[in-house]
């Protein structure tokens, strides 16, 4: 097998047919003509000694290598893309781009001030920052398809390299005129009696508030989930339950008028977000630059 012969175009109408199951779909796509498809996808089976679709009356169907060559095209791809871009902002006079993916509560609270420091002294780099759920910005960081990633301290993170960064406090969050707005701190467990407003499954927030449910031998009666923290805001407000939020994404303007924000006495309400990295060595100049900064602006990233 040979892989210097193996073409990016040809291989970009192989995903084109995987994703489509089509050949036809895949000439319009890659626009170019049917027969030119067909040609490519028989060539690369050549090169690569291995079929890769079965072809059926009605479409395709990937073989399992077929599988693997859609895992590995979709990375080298998404590297030749990042590549490309990043070559084009050299061209525009940038001395640097720097990609971060962060969870939510990270982008809410911290980012916007950070972002906007680092860009005070370092005007060339330019940034691309991605929201994302804890689990999706560890893979993220792993796989190489971001440089640095901030995510919450209940997620499985061995894969990577990472370091204490900023500590959160979580609190309930009610309707100023429910029940609970009398008290100004409170057991999560005796919050458990009302439903919840809760954010999208796969949320480190709802695993961690799910699992604070379970300890207390309770379930978390979710009445609606959600897919951001304003939009938890705007239920509750709405009377469809109460939440568990971090204290700095609650806007002040909710506060006070329309929702109150309530203590946790539980310990696991104090969170610890965490920034990783796949290694040191693997950062380009204006990523280990952000690093340096994320790291060293608030005097409180250490190491595992």
């Amino acid at each position: 097998m040979n892989v210097n012969h193996v073409n990016l175009l040809s291989l970009r109408v192989f995903l084109l047919a995987a994703d489509s199951g089509s050949l036809t779909r895949a000439s319009a796509g890659a626009n170019i003509s049917l027969s030119s498809v067909s040609k490519r996808i028989a060539e690369l089976e050549k090169i690569l000694n291995c079929q890769l679709f079965v072809r059926l009356p009605r479409g395709l169907e990937l073989t399992p290598a077929g599988h693997g060559l859609v895992r590995h095209a979709r990375k080298l791809l998404d590297g030749m893309n990042t590549m490309a871009s990043e070559m084009s902002d050299y061209v525009a006079g940038h001395v640097g781009h720097v990609r971060i993916a962060a969870n939510f509560s990270a982008v809410i609270q911290f980012m916007p001030t950070y972002l906007a420091g680092f860009y005070q002294t370092h005007p060339g780099v330019r940034i691309h920052l991605e929201e994302a759920l804890s689990e999706v910005v560890i893979n993220a960081v792993d796989t190489g398809k971001c440089d640095i990633g901030i995510f919450a301290d209940n997620v499985d993170a061995t894969n990577i390299k990472t370091f204490k960064w900023h500590q959160d406090r979580l609190v309930l969050l009610v309707r100023a005129d429910h029940p609970l707005a009398k008290v100004s701190s409170i057991w999560f467990a005796d919050s458990l009696d009302w439903n919840f407003v809760a954010l999208m499954q796969g949320s480190s927030l709802l695993r961690r508030v799910t699992d604070a449910a379970i300890d207390a031998g309770r379930i978390l009666k979710v009445n609606v989930q959600v897919s951001s923290f304003d939009v938890v805001c705007r239920m509750i407000e709405a009377g469809m339950g109460i939440g568990v939020l971090p204290y700095g994404a609650i806007t002040s303007v909710s506060l006070g008028s329309k929702l109150k924000a309530i203590t946790l006495r539980d310990a696991w309400s104090a969170r610890t977000l965490r920034i990783g990295i796949h290694n040191t060595q693997a950062l380009s100049p204006g990523a280990q630059k952000m690093f340096d900064f994320l790291c060293t602006y608030n005097n409180a990233a250490q190491q595992n």
